[in-house]
Parts: structure tokens; C-alpha cells; sequence
């Protein structure tokens, strides 16, 4: 019995109609945790993410995607021309057993087809339809394209990030896909709890933009709190400090002091006992207000040894902080395998990489990777049989 069979989703159908990232990530979420996600893909290139790369290349020259894999384990693919009459038909009876369908269309292409909520919920009244787009399904920007860093930069996140002196940097991870990935699994399980009770589905329009306005609570709240935008503070923190990052004799590394006591540790680690009856840096409130000198005090200190050294002094006392790894540090960390993070991924063309499992511990739960991230169209007779499909489009079962 494989694992998805026994997960908290397993028995869920869900059709995603995604690509690249938002849409990918919300269906696979879904899957690790054992629902039934088949990804609807059209001819030609299916999800453009597959032509991304690093590829994975096999004795035959056949290459596939190191980066789609990564949004796309789990999961099965169906790929069904939209203009083909007899194709449709089949695609709506799937839609009319489906519990879920997920999807990252610009608004309005796919009510073209009629695969839109308001006409897929007459025959199928408790289906959960969750939409993700970069400004939401109405509206004015309702028809404005959106890619992440778009998002990143009308939302206000990227004039928060970077140098104070420096310009606005996008943040190097794709949080506004992310996030709003994040929010639609949230919400389409929400609505499907509901739906299991009254019978009657959802719609859900989640936009990129009021996800990332939702992870930004603390700098929406700051501007209403004193009317003025918060500013760009590099790795620092407008109401704590010590909580930045410093230069090591050797390389940087990140502490994060943020009570007194913690504070009290960190001037005896730098053997500056004195700052802490230092009436500039007395309270929190005070240490942020006067962050530029505190940060120079502690950084002459600093200089003097490694940041290997100083991170065994700061963990010894019980001082949160840590090197700035990259990625290549991170993933060699004793401490990611030691926590069962990473995991063999083989490809549907006899190769292998590794990849960052579901990260969450669920009791009576062991995550696993149940199918390799598919082929286009790999499933396509496998799903129209177990779903009951026929040639013409109608339900056998």
C-alpha cells in the first residue's frame, strides 16, 4: 500500500490546471499529503516550467527538469487539448467528480472552455475551485500580468529589503508565488472541510498580492501604527537590537539578542560589560533607537576573532545567532539530514536527484515520495479509466 493511501488527503481528487510555480506548489502540497492530484497540462510545451533548467540528462540524451520536479512529485499528468470537442467533453467529466481544482490562469481563460466555477458548480455543486492570479479575479489590476518579482515590487516588500543606502532588492526566495501557494492549500482545505458538512462547495480567489500584504503583518501594521512607510534596514530590525548581522575576523554571521538578558550575554561575550548599564542601550526600545552605535561597539569587538569562534561563545550563553550559509552550506548540514528533510527523488527518465521533502512532522504520518514528478501526459489513459471516463467523454461508472 503506498503512503498516499493512508495520508490525511488520501481519497481527495484534485485537478490542477498550474504552472510554473503558485499553482504547481499549492497541488503539491496537497499531494504529499495523499490527496489524488492529476495535473492538467495542454499540448505542446504543458507546464512551462518543465522547459526550465538545470535538466537531468539519461544514457539517451533525454533531459528533465531539475526545477519542475521540485513543485511536482507526487502527482499525475493528463494532457487534454482545450479546442478538441471530445477532449473537453472528457476534461468536464472529470471536473464533475473532481473535489478540488486549482489553477493559475490569467482571469477568465478558462471560462472560455467552461471550465469556470460558475459552470462547473451546476454539476458538480460541492466542487472547492480555487483560483490563483497576481491581483485577484476582479477589480482594476484584475487583467494585469503578474510574475513574483512584479508582486514583490508593488506590494512593498522589495522597498523593505536590501541596503538602507542601497537600492530595493527583490527577496531571493519567490515568497509572493510562495506565500499565496501557502494560502490557497490553507483555504482550499478549509472550504473542503466545509463542504463535506452543507454539501455546497467554494470559490476561492486568492490573489499573489493580499498574500504577500498577509506575511507583511508587522510593516502594514508599523505604517498604520505611525503613518510613516517603513525603511529598508538591511539584515537589521527597526524595534530590536543587537539583531543584525556582523563581520566576523573571517565572514559574517547574524545575532539576534532580543531582551535584556539575552543582551546582558552578548556584552559579556564581548567582554564589554559596561553597555549593559550604558543608558543609550538601557531598554529595547532604547538599543533600537541607538542601533548604529550599538552595531559599531560591538562590531570593533567582532573583528577580532572568527565567526566560528563567536558563534560557540554566543551558543554557549544561549544567545540566538547563526552563520549566513548558502544554499550549499544548508543542505549539508548535519542538522537537515539528521531531521529527515531531504529526500531521493527519481525521474520518470531513469534519473535521480535529491529534493526537500514535505517539512512538517505529522504524527502517524511518514512523508514519502509515492510518484516521481510525471512525464506530460504520462497518465492520461490510466486517469480517464479510473475515473470512470469514456471515449466520448461520458461517465462509464
Amino acid at each position: 500500500m503506498h503512503n498516499h493511501e493512508k495520508g490525511p488527503l488520501a481519497g481527495i481528487k484534485v485537478l490542477e490546471f498550474g504552472q510554473i510555480a503558485a499553482g504547481p506548489f499549492t497541488g503539491m502540497l496537497l499531494a504529499d499529503l495523499g490527496a489524488d492530484v492529476v495535473k492538467v497540462e495542454r499540448p505542446g510545451t504543458g507546464d512551462g516550467m518543465r522547459e526550465w533548467p538545470p535538466f537531468y540528462t539519461n544514457a539517451e540524451g533525454e533531459g528533465f527538469s531539475s526545477n519542475f520536479s521540485s513543485l511536482n512529485r507526487n502527482k499525475r499528468s493528463i494532457v487534454i487539448d482545450f479546442n478538441l470537442k471530445e477532449q473537453l467533453e472528457r476534461l468536464l467529466t472529470l471536473c464533475e467528480q473532481a473535489d478540488v481544482i486549482i489553477e493559475n490562469f490569467r482571469p477568465g481563460v478558462l471560462a472560455k472552455f467552461g471550465l469556470d466555477y460558475e459552470s462547473l458548480q451546476s454539476i458538480n455543486p460541492k466542487l472547492v475551485y480555487c483560483s490563483i492570479s497576481g491581483y485577484g479575479q476582479t477589480g482594476s489590476y484584475a487583467r494585469k500580468g503578474a510574475f513574483d518579482v512584479t508582486i514583490q515590487a508593488i506590494s512593498g516588500l522589495m522597498s523593505v529589503t536590501g541596503e538602507e543606502q542601497g537600492e530595493p532588492v527583490k527577496c531571493g526566495v519567490p515568497v509572493a508565488d510562495f506565500s499565496a501557494g501557502l494560502y490557497a492549500a490553507y483555504s482550499v482545505l478549509a472550504a473542503y472541510i466545509q463542504s463535506e458538512k452543507s454539501g455546497q462547495g467554494a470559490y476561492i480567489d486568492c490573489s499573489m498580492l493580499g498574500s504577500v500584504l498577509g506575511i507583511s503583518a508587522l510593516q502594514t501594521s508599523e505604517y498604520f501604527g505611525n503613518q510613516v512607510a517603513p525603511k529598508r534596514l538591511g539584515s537589521a530590525h527597526p524595534r530590536n537590537a543587537p539583531y543584525q548581522g556582523f563581520q566576523g575576523s573571517d565572514k559574517p554571521f547574524v545575532v539576534a539578542a532580543g531582551n535584556d538578558k539575552l543582551w546582558r550575554e552578548v556584552c559579556q561575550a564581548v567582554q564589554l560589560p559596561e553597555l549593559f548599564e550604558d543608558e543609550r542601550f538601557f531598554s529595547q526600545s532604547q538599543r533600537a533607537a541607538n542601533q548604529k552605535e550599538l552595531a559599531s561597539l560591538l562590531q570593533q569587538q567582532f573583528s577580532k576573532k572568527t565567526a566560528a569562534q563567536w558563534l560557540e561563545e554566543l551558543d554557549r550563553r544561549g544567545v540566538p545567532c547563526a552563520p549566513i550559509n548558502n544554499y550549499e552550506d544548508i543542505l549539508h548540514d548535519p542538522l537537515v539530514s539528521e531531521s529527515g528533510l531531504l529526500h531521493e527523488l527519481a525521474l520518470p527518465n531513469q534519473t535521480s536527484t535529491t529534493t526537500v521533502g514535505f517539512p512538517v512532522k505529522l504524527s502517524g504520518f511518514q512523508f514519502d515520495i509515492y510518484r516521481s514528478p510525471p512525464l506530460k501526459g504520462e497518465h492520461s489513459e490510466e486517469i480517464l479509466q479510473e475515473w470512470g471516463v469514456n471515449e466520448n467523454g461520458k461517465k462509464t461508472k
